[in-house]
């Protein structure tokens, strides 16, 4: 199955010059040609362009063929089709020479850990005063904690919680260990314009969703969050009605590692007066003195106590990720560390979300670039440094392969020179229909500035890929560089780059599906994760974190 491009003579030439040898005089050849090059100098060979032809279209194609197929059922983590992928790429690193270095001897090459998959029990319950309301129509909560029992809740009211320069809603207020009630969106003007917007006047980090709010709150130390939407174009019936399906599902979180985020709830507006002893016009007015004045207002509303119950069930989840290792020759201890996740959505409905490109495309690119790096180990030009190549579980539930795995690295993060992420690298989304080549890439110089300088040398030399960095803005409302596997290396301080296509109408659809693939755009976003991962594991000297952008 793999090509097999290496022409004796020039092998047996090869062999007599030290594994690091690096010269690199590129070789021109005509599609599905091998290239006839005599006997040049072993030290003049370039391997890199040489190993990197073995991550081709055909190969990549074998691999998502398996793993994006219906028998996987979608790959739902800790579900019968993800412990097959597991299993698979195992097999894959395994049959292609590459070293177990996982934990259990009887499995070297799986990670295997425990989640837990909570769901929201019956009876839960929303008393304020005398007033009693309903799950889900008047309340909901998200998130893996409840409160089992009845509990009184006395929450402070911090407005949009909203805390950057210049604007702030927790102002004077101190809510450790205290439960808050927030509103949803973002202060606006008369016209509809975000009051924090940029100039180009486009939702902030505070209007997309409630993610930026929930980090602040918890970084507070606080009980519980209770969200409230009091926007004229807000709908919470609408939204509960949307989301009650999900909410009668399990969802699943990292067993037994630190304490549990606090409760967060829903409320619908007239949950929301109530509780504040106030009304819609009332609500609204307060909306528009803050818009108006451009800073928090004292708040007119004191809010009054509430009694709650949503009680949560548990269950143990088992799941895995899967390693393949290839050790390195003279700095054989410092660690490459190349990821993808091969976990998807599972079975939704009674139909199978197959993720073809979210994350079937990077798996398979992962196992491509492991046998490639693999056959160089065989041949005798394998990398200096160590390279880990790293399948993950549970990235679409929360990143918890990858959390995993850096709080129980099986190599140190110190010795961690980088991670290569690649998530979805098989499509085009509609920004680039039509023009050439691209890939976005994320993170690459957030912690050291000589990775991104890296990644754009061996792109220029081998792949001429359009490098599309728009999603390094700290503004970026997606927060793609939050929402991938390689974040939970970053938190940590090891360097990052993140390989993506960008998003498309069947993400997170059923749509998603292999037929759609562009496996030339595969092959190429692959090479050059492999010369990029090629050049950091055989430059004399490691790239040292240097930076700390936002």
């Amino acid at each position: 199955m793999l090509k097999k491009f290496l022409l004796p003579a020039l092998l047996a030439l090869a062999a007599a010059a030290p594994a690091a040898a690096q010269g690199k005089v590129k070789v021109k050849t005509k599609p599905g040609i091998m290239p006839t090059l005599g006997a040049p100098p072993a030290n003049l060979v370039d391997w890199s362009m040489r190993y990197a032809d073995l991550v081709a279209a055909d190969r990549l194609r074998t691999h998502l063929s398996v793993l994006a197929s219906d028998e996987y059922e979608g790959r739902e983590t800790g579900q019968k089709g993800q412990h097959m992928a597991a299993t698979y790429v195992a097999a894959q690193f395994q049959a292609a020479g590459l070293a177990g270095p996982g934990p259990d001897a009887g499995a070297p090459y799986l990670q295997k850990f425990q989640l837990e998959s909570t769901a929201w029990g019956p009876g839960a319950t929303l008393q304020v005063g005398s007033a009693r309301y309903q799950w889900p129509n008047d309340f909901y909560g998200r998130g893996t904690a409840g409160f089992d029992q009845e509990t009184a809740v006395q929450p402070v009211f911090v407005g949009f919680g909203i805390e950057q320069a210049g604007y702030s809603d927790y102002d004077g207020l101190d809510v450790a260990g205290k439960d808050v009630l927030i509103l949803q969106g973002e202060p606006t003007t008369a016209s509809g314009k975000p009051l924090l917007a940029p100039p180009d006047g486009s939702a902030t980090r505070w209007g997309l969703d409630e993610r930026a709010k929930l980090a602040v709150a918890l970084k507070k130390g606080v009980r519980s969050i209770f969200f409230v939407d009091f926007r004229p174009n807000g709908n919470f019936e609408k939204t509960a009605s949307r989301i009650a399906p999900a909410l009668a599902r399990p969802s699943l979180a990292l067993a037994g590692v630190g304490p549990q985020r606090p409760p967060v709830f829903y409320l619908a507006p007239t949950v929301g007066y109530k509780l504040l002893n106030t009304t819609a016009a009332a609500a609204t007015k307060y909306l528009a003195q803050t818009a108006a004045k451009g800073q928090p207002l004292a708040s007119p509303f004191k809010a009054g106590a509430l009694k709650i119950r949503s009680p949560k069930t548990r269950t143990p989840i088992g799941t895995e990720n899967a390693l393949g290792f290839v050790e390195g020759t003279d700095k054989r201890d410092e660690i490459l560390v190349v990821s993808a996740h091969h976990d998807h959505l599972g079975i939704v409905d009674g139909k199978v979300f197959n993720g073809a490109d979210d994350d079937g495309s990077g798996t398979a690119a992962l196992l491509n670039l492991a046998e490639a790096f693999a056959q160089a180990r065989k041949d005798g030009y394998g990398p200096r440094r160590s390279i880990l190549f790293l399948s993950v579980t549970g990235e679409e539930e929360g990143l918890f392969g990858s959390e995993y795995y850096a709080a129980h690295p099986v190599f140190p993060l110190a010795s961690t020179v980088a991670d290569l992420n690649v998530d979805m690298i098989g499509r085009t989304d509609p920004a680039h229909e039509g023009k050439p080549d691209y890939v976005y890439v994320i993170g690459s110089d957030k912690l050291a500035s000589q990775l991104k300088v890296v990644l754009e040398a061996e792109n220029q030399q081998y792949t001429h890929l359009n490098l599309d960095y728009q999603y390094d803005d700290p503004a970026d409302p997606n927060r793609f560089y939050y929402r991938s596997d390689h974040y939970n290396f970053a938190a940590r301080g090891v360097p990052v780059a993140f390989f993506f296509n960008g998003m498309h109408a069947d993400y997170h659809q059923e749509t998603d599906e292999i037929d759609k693939i562009q496996f030339d755009k595969l092959e190429a976003r692959a090479r050059l994760v492999f010369h990029t991962a090629w050049a950091l594991a055989n430059r004399d000297v490691r790239i040292l974190v240097d930076s700390n952008k936002p």
